[in-house]
């Protein structure tokens, strides 16, 4: 697999090719990178340590010798049977040869006589071309770096189109990535149902999930002395982008509501039920309109919440012109929790005292030993290790009492804590009390004792503690639950928390894990997700599941968020 040196190498050698060609496409510099590592990564960055010249590489980044396709050629003698066709035969015999002459994965089936590439050039164009562009292979233009740049970003132009992107001029990470799905696939056979888990499959992750994790590892990797567009991670945490910026360029407001928060909604029009709420903001919070016309007396806005982007219509009569703001600012959580002041507390425990699952939960967090963590360097490694986390919490387990539902009392707060606790992100068992706070803002020290300095947290207070204090310690929200998903699979923790209207009863809080080869989200014909794939404790405990439908909109919840840490 290619490393972030071997993207390095490939920015360093290529970049000031690649960047001028991409100008008036919505392709980045980091999705060609990412695309060359998938198609050819097995190969250049082998030879880049070879001591070969740059166009040597360029002439061995061929591949694909497999038989079993179901498109032009299906063999030798199906390719020879086409005019030129035992040209392009030798051509493409003799590339393989050489190729595989560096490459030890290739040895054994250069051996076999019959066998010959089907993939040309450092960004892949499949023989199957072969019937209506001869030249480009008989003439060896994928040798050139230059002509497969053009090739390729033609053919991505070509999938954009194809997949219905083709009026976006600007993309996301996902929709990047699925434009590299139409160029692996073709656009025939695409769905956005389907989201990233089409394209070839290689025994173990689609193109789509494989295209994505490269794309996000080339955001990490900058040349030249500049700042990386994603930060690189620890060990043990995902790379998670920056909180989205604002977009709108229109008139910037304060919300004016002095009591409640002014709903931010999804349509121009009050739902009854709110299920059309999207986000409550805050008395003096700021937006920015995306036009100035106003429907059924709503305004268009964007707006960030705690790190989320948010665009919907906000009534204009809780508007208010922003007088000395420039724009609407955007929230960073902290990269580090803080060490000083307001710092994170778990419950004192005895010396050797041990918490076990099998034990009724209680204010202590879990010490047994063994326990799996969340360490990788990777996103393959981040997403396995959560999936150990799970299998070892096994919340749905008889045996694990400190999950089971009692007859007045349910642990999916218990749950969360555990789970991220092993992931090595802090979301409290137990918080300062008021009191408490006051002393350590003020640079005191306070000992933690229980129902006197610090207190169990049940999932309403949970809720207010990620509102109060969560971005000081990593997390921030998200207003998508596409991107929350998508960032969770790359091995990021999230939680889709509810707070309930009765403060007497307990709100609820499940926890989002990455999508497996045969457990997924459920997305809607646009490929949205509309349910994540989570795992809880609760009235129903499961390791995964997609849960009930919108159930953070329930009417016995006041609101509901998204979160995210890395």
């Amino acid at each position: 697999m290619p490393t972030k040196e071997d993207m390095r190498w490939f920015k360093q050698t290529f970049g000031e090719k690649i960047e001028p060609a991409l100008q008036g496409t919505p392709f980045t510099l980091d999705l060609l990178t990412a695309l060359a590592c998938q198609e050819t990564g097995e190969i250049w960055p082998i030879l880049r340590k070879k001591n070969l010249t740059t166009d040597r590489i360029l002439e061995l980044c061929v591949g694909d010798s497999i038989d079993a396709r179901s498109v032009f050629p299906r063999s030798r003698a199906e390719l020879e049977s086409q005019p030129n066709g035992a040209q392009m035969f030798e051509i493409a015999r003799k590339a393989l040869v050489d190729m595989a002459e560096f490459i030890p994965s290739y040895q054994g089936v250069a051996k076999m006589k019959n066998k010959f590439c089907h993939g040309f050039g450092i960004f892949q164009l499949d023989i199957q071309f072969f019937k209506n562009e001869p030249d480009y292979f008989l003439q060896r233009h994928y040798t050139n770096f230059d002509n497969c740049l053009q090739k390729a970003i033609k053919e991505l132009q070509t999938a954009r189109a194809g997949i219905g992107f083709g009026n976006k001029t600007k993309l996301t990470d996902l929709e990047m990535a699925l434009v590299a799905v139409g160029y692996n696939m073709g656009t025939a056979k695409f769905k956005h149902s389907k989201g990233l888990k089409q394209g070839h499959h290689d025994g173990h992750k689609f193109y789509g999930e494989l295209i994505f994790d490269f794309i996000r590892m080339a955001q990490t990797v900058q040349v030249n002395g500049g700042a990386p567009a994603v930060a690189t991670p620890a060990p043990g945490t995902a790379a998670v982008p920056p909180a989205t910026p604002v977009n709108a360029t229109g008139k910037l407001f304060e919300v004016d509501v002095r009591e409640n928060p002014l709903r931010l909604r999804s349509e121009a029009r009050i739902d009854q039920d709110n299920a059309n709420v999207i986000a409550r903001l805050p008395d003096g919070h700021i937006v920015q309109a995306v036009t100035d016309k106003k429907i059924n007396g709503f305004l268009e806005v964007e707006t960030s919440l705690l790190g989320a982007h948010f665009h919907g219509f906000a009534s204009a009569d809780f508007l208010k012109p922003a007088a000395a703001v420039t724009e609407v600012p955007v929230s960073q959580p902290a990269t580090l929790p803080p060490t000083s002041g307001i710092v994170a507390v778990n419950m004192p425990r005895k010396d050797n005292s041990v918490t076990k699952r099998t034990a009724i939960a209680g204010a202590f967090s879990l010490n047994e030993p063994n326990a799996p963590a969340r360490t990788g360097t990777t996103p393959e490694e981040l997403r396995s290790q959560i999936a150990a986390i799970v299998d070892y919490l096994a919340v749905d387990k008889p045996a694990h009492a400190r999950y089971q539902p009692q007859p007045k009392a349910t642990f999916c707060n218990v749950y969360a804590h555990d789970f991220c606790q092993l992931a090595g992100v802090y979301f409290p068992r137990v918080w300062w009390s008021a009191a408490a706070i006051e002393k350590l803002a003020q640079g005191k020290t306070v000992d933690p004792v229980l129902e006197a300095t610090i207190d169990e947290q049940r999932a309403n207070m949970l809720f207010r503690w990620l509102r109060d204090f969560g971005m000081r310690f990593g997390w921030r929200q998200t207003g998508d639950l596409t991107k929350l998903q998508q960032e969770v699979n790359q091995g990021a923790i999230g939680l889709i928390i509810a707070r309930q209207k009765n403060e007497h009863r307990s709100g609820h809080v499940a926890v989002v894990v990455p999508e497996t080869g045969d457990l997924s989200a459920k997305r809607n014909a646009a490929g949205e997700v509309i349910a994540p794939l989570q795992s809880q404790a609760g009235r129903h405990n499961f390791r995964y599941g997609n849960g009930g439908m919108n159930w953070w909109k329930s009417n016995d919840y006041a609101e509901s968020a998204f979160w995210i840490h890395s």
